[in-house]
């Protein structure tokens, strides 16, 4: 068992993102290990189609030529550790082709490989027990659309093939945090139910799991992370205890401060007090965030309950195709004359439906972004069943170009083409099901996770919201009080606010309740503001407010056709609203 504190690396939040993160890394020295998160549920079925193609694709191949082949010499020569789960649906091939790497350097590292969470092979049995969609009770899919299934399995396999003696693991799906929680397990030896330690490592790899998200990257504050070109990617140094201690390399840009991390560790997290994992139900509403330097914040512990008893099951299947295109308009009335075009796209398009008996666009989406009397930016998109419905849609909009009204301009370039419609479809699959395999050499064995417990987020106790102020007599606009981050969970948003002072957490916990948020959202929201299911949750110890709107994405991630289909604007948005306050706040205020 490791005594000292472990340091832990986060060099990827997505599949495609830069490779500079690892260089950094190695520059800096003294890590124990490198993490890397790729997948997404959109990636994962980006991944089968190519597995389909080629049976020895399906992985994450920036690893290995980014990641692995340039730097495997100086990772050997330092012992640093590599977890990934690059393997996508196919880390046996990740694996085969790491190995080739290692051979091709004349080094001697082990590979292992965590395998278990691809169901795709139980597809027709999942199929027959026709499960609910979790969050919304949707009906199950048409199988012959299905394009991936994967349960999200936990760090327990993790730790198995770093016990087994592995130099580098390669996972499918897992939890993103898993990746670092497991090297933890590994090192101080922690247990099933030691439940805060496990829920306070789980933070700190929600808290790297997005690279520089943590360092600066969509920080509030943008401008305190400096040149955005040289980002410095989170270490975060993990004691025993659960204590976090989170800082970047040295000589790096970006920025580690309270809000920096306060927004990572808000992002995309649902219920704080719910945030369930395979291996721990977490809870970060208590949780400290303290800055203790120059780029270093320490993070106090989290608190834990026991693990739930089944694994969260991400299938993604084909629902018809998706065709969009930016274009500009200038000069005067260029709202109206972007509307204008946009409506003789779609009549064209229609006209041509209409000559081959073919159904029509099942959603549109028209948007306009810029100043509405002299230039904006138009996007048009569209849904069809068919992909030639799409791609008529395409070829209308290009033949407008020459009876367009005047003033539009657009980047040349190759023509969009349509692209499929992915929608998710999450459900539970009980944890009595589910073998992880974790293979090294010759060697393989089997984890066979412990059942765990039902968990309703009705049995927790939340905590007192703060008292109602009297004197909030000025109004200011919420940046001026707070950082934001949100993002997507599915078709929900997820917004984060974080107060920059506790003492105006009172103000903005009265002025942002759930009917104020699904006021603001309104346009966004699938039937509008009364329509809304919004939740709020408190979050005292960083004196954030955590926000969670339903149907608000159009479907979400590549099921939508929205200009944000991930909520990522939305916390921007939010910032904008006004916020009553004291006077004398407001007089102090920058």
């Amino acid at each position: 068992m490791s005594l000292k504190a472990v340091r832990i690396g986060g060099a990827s939040g997505y599949w495609g993102e830069s490779a500079m993160a690892t260089p950094q890394f190695l520059a800096e020295g003294g890590l124990d290990y490198i993490v890397y998160d790729y997948l997404a549920e959109i990636t994962m079925s980006i991944l089968a189609r190519a597995r389909a193609k080629d049976p020895n694709a399906g992985y994450a191949t920036d690893f290995i030529t980014a990641a692995l082949k340039p730097n495997i010499a100086e990772i050997a020569r330092q012992g640093v550790k590599i977890i990934s789960n690059a393997g996508g649906v196919n880390p046996e091939a990740c694996a085969a082709a790491a190995r080739a790497v290692i051979a091709e350097a004349g080094l001697d590292l082990k590979v292992a490989v965590v395998t278990g969470d691809d169901l795709m092979a139980q597809k027709d049995e999942i199929a027959k027990s026709a499960p609910s969609e979790m969050f919304t009770g949707g009906e199950f899919p048409d199988p012959e659309k299905i394009a991936s299934i994967n349960a999200y399995l936990g760090a327990f396999p993790v730790a198995r093939a770093l016990d087994m003696g592995a130099d580098i693991v390669i996972t499918g799906r897992c939890v993103d945090s898993a990746v670092t929680l497991g090297a933890l397990i590994h090192e101080f030896g922690w247990k099933a139910d030691d439940w805060d330690l496990l829920a306070s490592g789980s933070l700190a790899g929600h808290i790297i799991e997005c690279g520089p998200q943590a360092t600066g990257g969509n920080f509030t504050d943008w401008e305190e992370a400096g040149e955005i070109a040289n980002i410095g990617y989170p270490i975060a140094e993990v004691s025993a205890d659960g204590a976090v201690a989170v800082t970047k390399p040295k000589g790096t840009a970006g920025v580690v401060t309270v809000g920096t991390v306060a927004e990572q560790m808000l992002y995309e997290i649902g219920d704080p007090q719910a945030y369930i994992l395979p291996d721990v139900v977490c809870d970060f509403s208590t949780v400290t965030i303290e800055q203790d330097g120059d780029n270093l914040v320490r993070v106090s512990p989290a608190k834990g309950r026991p693990a739930p008893d089944s694994y969260k099951t991400c299938l993604t299947y084909r629902d018809g195709f998706r065709a969009g295109l930016l274009v500009t308009f200038v000069g005067f009335d260029a709202g109206k004359k972007a509307r204008r075009f946009a409506e003789a796209a779609f009549t064209r398009a229609r006209n041509v439906f209409r000559k081959f008996n073919a159904g029509d666009f099942t959603e549109t989406s028209v948007e306009t972004v810029g100043d509405e009397a002299s230039e904006v930016a138009l996007k048009l998109a569209v849904k069809h069943p068919d992909i030639m419905g799409a791609g008529v849609f395409l070829k209308e909009v290009s033949g407008l170009g020459l009876a367009t009204p005047p003033g539009m301009a657009i980047f040349s370039g190759l023509r969009p083409k349509p692209s499929p419609v992915v929608r998710l479809f999450s459900f539970l699959t009980p944890k009595a099901g589910i073998d992880a395999t974790v293979a090294i050499d010759d060697t393989k064995t089997v984890w066979t996770d412990k059942a765990g417990a039902p968990f309703s987020p009705e049995t927790t106790e939340r905590p007192a919201p703060p008292p109602t102020p009297d004197d909030a007599t000025v109004s200011v606009p919420l940046i001026r009080l707070a950082w934001g981050r949100s993002g997507d969970k599915g078709d929900k948003a997820n917004i984060g606010i974080i107060a920059r002072e506790a003492e105006y957490l009172s103000y903005i916990w009265a002025a942002l309740d759930e009917n104020a948020v699904a006021d603001h959202f309104a346009d966004f929201i699938d039937g509008g503001a009364h329509a809304a299911k919004v939740q709020r949750f408190l979050l005292p110890g960083t004196n954030a407010v955590n926000f969670l709107i339903d149907a608000v994405l159009g479907g979400g991630g590549v099921a939508s056709i929205r200009n944000d289909p991930q909520g990522k604007t939305f916390a921007q948005m939010l910032l904008m609203r006004d916020i009553p306050v004291s006077q004398t706040i407001a007089d102090r205020l920058p």
